[in-house]
C-alpha cells in the first residue's frame, strides 16, 4: 500500500499539471505563441540546466560499479535498436516513427528516478550511476532517431527537398554535438568526478532555473495536447505505452536479477526501464520536426498508468524478496 500511495503521489501531480496546461490554454490565459517560446526555453535552457545540476551534484565515484554501468548502457542500446528495427518493419506511417521509438524507450529517469529511490531507501543509492549511464544514451539515440525521421513538411505544410543519406547522417552527428540536453550532461560529468562544490549564489541560481524545467514542460504538453488528433493515434499510443511500462521491463528485469542485482540497484534499473515517458520527449519531438501530438499522447497515458504499473512491479519484486 505504501508503494501504491507513493506512486500515486509521484505521478498524479504530473498528470494534473498537464491538465492545468490544457485548461489555461482553453481559457485563453496562454496561446500558441507562449507554447512555442516555452518549448524553446525548456529545450535550450531549463532541461540542460536541470541535468547539469543533477549530474554535477551526483556522487558517482564512491559507488562506481563497472558491471552496473555496462548493464545500463547495453540494455539501453539494445532496446532502442530492437524497438527501432521492429518499428521500421511494422509501422506504415513514417512521420510517427521517430516519436514512437523515442517515447517507447525514454524513461523519466532523471526527473523521477532519484526521488523514487530516495523515498524507498532514504538514499539515492545507484540512481546517479544509472542516470549517468543511461540518460546520455537516451538523448543521443533520440537525437539520431528524430533527425533521421524528421518530417519538416508536416509542420510547414509544404514540400521539402529530400536530403541524400550522407547529408542526413552528417546532420544527425552535428545535432548530437549541438543538442543542449546532451551538452548539459557532458558539462556536468567533470564537476561530479572532481567533486566540485559551487558557491551558494551559483547553486541557488542553477536550482531556480532547474526547478522551472518540469512544470513548464508539463504545462506546454497539456497546452499542446490535441484530443481529436490524439484519438486518431490511439493505436500507436497504446502500443508504445505497453512497451514503455511493461514490455521492456519484462525482458530487462529478469536479466538484472540473474546478474545478481537486488534492492537499490534493482529499483534503479526498474526506474530506467519502466518509469513513464519523460516530458522532454515532447519538447524534442516538437523542436526536431517530429510528431508532437503522438509524443504528448504517449506521455499523458504512460504518466496516468505508471502509478499502477510501477506499484505492480514493486509489489512483484518485494514478494519475491528481491527488494
Amino acid at each position: 500500500m505504501d508503494s501504491f500511495i507513493y506512486s500515486i503521489n509521484a505521478t498524479v501531480p504530473i498528470f494534473l499539471v498537464m491538465i492545468v496546461g490544457w485548461v489555461i490554454k482553453q481559457l485563453g490565459v496562454i496561446d500558441e505563441h507562449f507554447v512555442s517560446k516555452a518549448n524553446k526555453y525548456v529545450f535550450h535552457v531549463a532541461l540542460p540546466v536541470l541535468l547539469f545540476q543533477q549530474i554535477s551534484s551526483a556522487d558517482m565515484t564512491s559507488q562506481f560499479d563497472i558491471r552496473f554501468v555496462l548493464y545500463c548502457m547495453l540494455a539501453t542500446t539494445a532496446f532502442f535498436v530492437i524497438i527501432w528495427v521492429v518499428t521500421e518493419l511494422l509501422m506504415k506511417d513514417d512521420t510517427q516513427k521517430g516519436s514512437f521509438v523515442q517515447c517507447a524507450c525514454r524513461s523519466s529517469a532523471a526527473i523521477l528516478g532519484m526521488a523514487f529511490i530516495q523515498n524507498m531507501y532514504s538514499s539515492t543509492g545507484m540512481a546517479p550511476l544509472m542516470i549517468v549511464s543511461a540518460v546520455p544514451l537516451f538523448n543521443i539515440y533520440s537525437v539520431i532517431i528524430l533527425t533521421l525521421k524528421a518530417h519538416p513538411e508536416v509542420k510547414t505544410g509544404s514540400a521539402v527537398k529530400k536530403e541524400p543519406h550522407s547529408a542526413v547522417i552528417k546532420r544527425a552527428f552535428i545535432n548530437v554535438l549541438k543538442n543542449p540536453i546532451i551538452i548539459g550532461i557532458v558539462l556536468g560529468l567533470p564537476f561530479s568526478l572532481l567533486h566540485v562544490q559551487f558557491p551558494v549564489i551559483i547553486n541557488k541560481t542553477l536550482t531556480s532555473i532547474a526547478q522551472t524545467a518540469t512544470p513548464i514542460a508539463l504545462i506546454v504538453i497539456g497546452a499542446g495536447f490535441e484530443g481529436r488528433k490524439a484519438i486518431k493515434k490511439i493505436k500507436p499510443t497504446v502500443i508504445a505505452t505497453f512497451i514503455k511500462l511493461i514490455g521492456i521491463a519484462a525482458v530487462c528485469l529478469p536479466i538484472a536479477v540473474a546478474m545478481g542485482y537486488r534492492n537499490q540497484e534493482l529499483v534503479a534499473i526498474l526506474i530506467m526501464v519502466a518509469s513513464p515517458t519523460t516530458v522532454s520527449c515532447y519538447i524534442m519531438s516538437e523542436n526536431m520536426d517530429n510528431d508532437g501530438v503522438l509524443a504528448s499522447s504517449i506521455i499523458v497515458l504512460t504518466t496516468l498508468l505508471s502509478s499502477i504499473t510501477l506499484t505492480g512491479w514493486i509489489y512483484l519484486l518485494r514478494s519475491m524478496g528481491l527488494i
